[in-house]
């Protein structure tokens, strides 16, 4: 007999620890099954996927061809070491190669992105002999000790003192922007402050920058023009690696195969994770340019994991990057993406607590306030479970009425799969529209 629902929960909070939550208050939704774009619990309640999970299931859930290539290798060769040369390994690196920009080539695979972008930074203090990286205040790249530092949300405090030479620097956060107003034009001090803290750090011992081209889990924030391409002249100028986080970002979620290529900048390296399977099987990889990678001809590379390039995730990667092209998910998803950039800024008009919305792609956010003016939010920055009461409450309202996406501090995420209609894009905005009557009441004005 299946598990109830209540048996399902019960079993996952006494045996298990769910992530960034005090244990004893979460209630996890025990989740049964899933198809495109909905999935639906045990209690038979369905939910629209309005935040592809993690922002990961990019070709909706349930895809048969990415099924059937899993179920296919499991049958040939489940998993062999790392030392070991398999198709699925080579097919892939070749296919990651194709698709990346520039002189992107090599790959080191790993589990996902919080490895991959630990390995990055460990292949640029090999190469370069210089230890500091650079990373920015409101990048998330994962939770492990060495991703976990370059983060520069709170949630790096759980692992400090951790790694140590690891320098933040400001975002080019246009909403809250510091060094222009809003209504003037952009001028590009957030680049200026990046070459301050170069100088000031010592270009001669920085190894490299890291940064997502757009910001994910701390706000979706889009660079200005010349941003991107500053800082890779930057990188050119003082002799420092640049690593774009694409872990997010890549895979069309943006409408482009990486958000890097809107501004036509290509780092000397790229992690990717998310969306290179899809979330069907755990996989991630630092894909190298040719001149980063030529260093490891005679110089041993220092990383190693049991499941690098593990044939069950490789083969994942492999039809999913196949739906990708398809499908011509990467099209549909700049187009689709105009439609719902249209339909958030009818609802950013229509409801005073939505302070700005930003999207680029299938990638955008609500940021929501409590006067617009002001730009107060509804909850700050780092908010206790206390300051949380608003957001909360929006959340709930979605998750009654079978919404389900990623809120955090003072905003929510759409960032549905690829493959989501026009009308189920609807469905969501419509419940949408309902819970910002919520945050609307919180509103005051000036």
């Amino acid at each position: 007999m299946p598990l109830t629902a209540d048996e399902i929960i019960r079993l996952n909070k006494e045996y298990t620890l769910f992530e960034w939550n005090a244990q004893a208050a979460y209630q996890p939704i025990p989740i049964e099954r899933a198809k495109g774009v909905y999935f639906w619990d045990a209690r038979g309640k369905r939910y629209l996927d309005f935040n592809s999970q993690l922002m990961n299931v990019n070709i909706g859930h349930g895809d048969a061809r990415v099924i059937r290539a899993l179920q296919a290798q499991a049958a040939q060769l489940p998993y062999v070491s790392p030392y070991a040369a398999t198709e699925a390994r080579g097919r892939l690196g070749e296919l990651i190669a194709q698709i990346t920009p520039g002189n992107l080539k090599k790959s080191f695979f790993t589990l996902g992105g919080s490895d991959a972008n630990e390995n990055a930074i460990k292949i640029a203090r090999m190469v370069t002999g210089k230890h500091k990286i650079l990373a920015r205040y409101r990048g998330f790249h994962g939770a492990t000790m060495g991703a976990g530092a370059l983060t520069g949300d709170p949630r790096r405090f759980a692992v400090e003192p951790s790694i140590p030479g690891v320098i933040h620097v400001h975002d080019p956060y246009r909403y809250r922007c510091r060094w222009c107003e809003k209504e003037s034009a952009c001028n590009l001090n957030c680049l200026n402050h990046v070459e301050d803290t170069i100088q000031f750090e010592g270009a001669q011992n920085i190894a490299a920058i890291i940064m997502e081209p757009v910001t994910g889990t701390n706000g979706i924030i889009i660079p200005p023009d010349g941003y991107l391409q500053g800082v890779r002249a930057l990188c050119d100028q003082y002799g420092i690696l640049l690593i774009f986080d694409e872990v997010m970002s890549g895979f069309g979620r943006t409408g482009e195969w990486f958000a890097s290529q809107h501004w036509n900048v290509v780092p000397d390296m790229m992690t990717i994770a998310k969306g290179l399977t899809s979330g069907y099987a755990p996989l991630g990889a630092v894909v190298l340019s040719e001149t980063v990678a030529k260093f490891f001809d005679d110089h041993i590379l220092w990383s190693g994991l049991t499941y690098s390039g593990h044939a069950l995730s490789c083969a994942a990667a492999i039809a999913c990057i196949g739906v990708y092209q398809e499908d011509n998910l990467i099209a549909r998803a700049k187009e689709m993406g105009a439609f719902l950039a249209a339909q958030e800024e009818q609802l950013k008009q229509k409801h005073p607590s939505v302070g700005d919305v930003r999207h680029i792609g299938m990638f955008s956010i609500f940021e929501l306030v409590r006067n617009r003016a002001t730009k107060e939010p509804l909850a700050p920055f780092n908010a206790s479970a206390a300051q949380m009461m608003i957001m909360n409450e929006v959340k709930k309202f979605f998750n009654d009425n079978g919404l389900f996406t990623f809120i955090r501090w003072n905003t929510f995420f759409v960032n549905p799969p690829l493959t989501i209609s026009k009308e189920e894009l609807l469905e969501g905005f419509e419940i949408i529209d309902r819970a910002l009557e919520i945050a609307d009441d919180y509103v005051v004005e000036s």
